[in-house]
């Protein structure tokens, strides 16, 4: 099933298949990136850590991540993205 979602600074991923994170976070990541977003939070939830580990796999490998971070008010159940910056000199 194709999911249109806006492409803003926060995506929630409660609304998503545990089984289909990885592509979402790496399509997203590309999306946020073409728009001309430098920074990101990915919404995951606190659970036992699962989609946690999914994200910051995918945004480890990531070559359009500069580096990534637990949002501190979260309690680790958010992730924020800093992308790398796509503004033409």
């Amino acid at each position: 099933m194709v999911h249109q979602i806006p492409i803003e600074d926060n995506l929630d991923l409660h609304t998503f298949r545990p089984q289909d994170t990885k592509s979402v976070v790496e399509e997203y990541v590309t999306s946020a990136w073409k728009a001309g977003l430098n920074e990101i939070r990915l919404i995951h939830g606190r659970g036992q850590g699962i989609q946690r580990k999914i994200v910051h796999s995918a945004l480890d490998r990531n070559p359009l991540v500069v580096d990534f971070w637990d949002a501190p008010e979260s309690h680790l159940g958010a992730t924020i993205v800093n992308l790398v910056s796509n503004a033409e000199d």
